[in-house]
């Protein structure tokens, strides 16, 4: 494993951390705690030292999976978890104080812990970034030694770059990859400049770009490459990236040809460990082999710039035009 500065952070993070959204078994299945517990020992073993959670996934056994597993070893990972989702109709008025302490508080239960490593909001509505009352109480949190440290996961770059306004955010989670080309442009720089931790989640695209899929795949009901292809339950943006899975095959086809293989996984993760703004990538896993695979990344050599060059001709052709300006 390699390991990259988090910011002002003050830590070194593993360029491949974890994602727990899937932890326990796929997306829609039933949770199994042992298969939750052999991925995070697995993840460790494999020198990753962050795992990626939040208060929804699974049904809150992620969390107290994280929990029940950090009792286990003597060096405890960084632990990021996002709080807001909870929130039924998910508003911008629900991100209050009253709201937001109690979804902290019910975290730090089921992580065990007594102060949380970091907090995330979680892709909050656009006006929670220009109410700075909200960064003033995660401010009072940390004070409180609630929190360590905090953040904000985003939808879209304005979110990220008006986040950057407010000295106490510290990390900021985005979804860049192959299909999401946007943050290169200005929030890279942005972030570098103002020293802020970049973790890149949806990095294969919801799995898009690990060329398994062609026109007949199919995901269970309870999927949300299913039920969310056009933003019926959340942002589309979360769900292949909200590149049209007809033609995102078309798309990976030409990347398939480009580094000639049906394997696109690891050159999706490198192609991102390519941007020297980001301080980590998390990648879901439901299984220990996803993890070693998605680790052997770190040591692949570099793309190379003809590389680098046709995975942008690819997104100005199949990509760009219905999705660049939407995130």
């Amino acid at each position: 494993m390699k390991y990259r500065k988090f910011g002002k952070i003050g830590i070194e993070i593993s360029e491949i951390s974890l994602g727990t959204w899937q932890l326990g078994g796929k997306w829609g299945d039933d949770f199994n705690n042992e298969v939750a517990q052999n991925t995070l020992s697995s993840a460790t073993n494999k020198g990753i030292n962050c795992f990626d959670t939040a208060d929804v996934y699974q049904d809150q056994n992620s969390e107290k999976a994280i929990g029940k597993f950090i009792k286990t070893v003597d060096k405890k990972p960084f632990i990021i978890t996002k709080s807001g989702r909870q929130l039924d109709p998910h508003n911008a008025e629900g991100y209050n104080e009253k709201n937001i302490r109690d979804f902290i508080n019910q975290s730090r239960q089921r992580l065990d812990v007594e102060a949380l490593d970091m907090v995330l909001l979680h892709c909050p509505p656009t006006d929670v970034y220009y109410n700075p009352e909200v960064f003033d109480f995660m401010d009072k949190f940390k004070e409180e030694g609630l929190i360590k440290h905090y953040g904000v996961s985003v939808e879209r770059i304005e979110e990220g770059l008006k986040a950057m306004n407010y000295p106490g955010v510290e990390a900021i989670e985005i979804i860049f990859n192959m299909f999401r080309l946007r943050p290169s442009e200005l929030f890279f720089e942005e972030a570098k400049k103002n020293n802020i931790g970049v973790i890149v989640r949806v990095p294969l695209a919801s799995g898009l770009l690990t060329g398994k899929f062609d026109e007949n795949t199919t995901f269970g009901p309870d999927d949300h490459r299913t039920f969310n292809r056009n933003g019926e339950a959340f942002d589309k943006g979360e769900t292949f990236s909200g590149v049209d899975f007809k033609q995102g095959l078309k798309a990976v086809s030409e990347l398939k040809k480009v580094f000639k293989t049906d394997n696109l996984a690891p050159y999706a993760l490198k192609y991102i460990l390519m941007f020297d703004a980001v301080s980590t990538v998390i990648p879901g896993a439901s299984k220990e082999s996803h993890i070693v695979n998605n680790v052997e990344t770190v040591d692949m050599p570099d793309l190379t710039k003809e590389q680098m060059d046709e995975v942008k001709r690819i997104y100005d052709t199949y990509i760009k035009k219905p999705v660049h300006h939407l995130w």
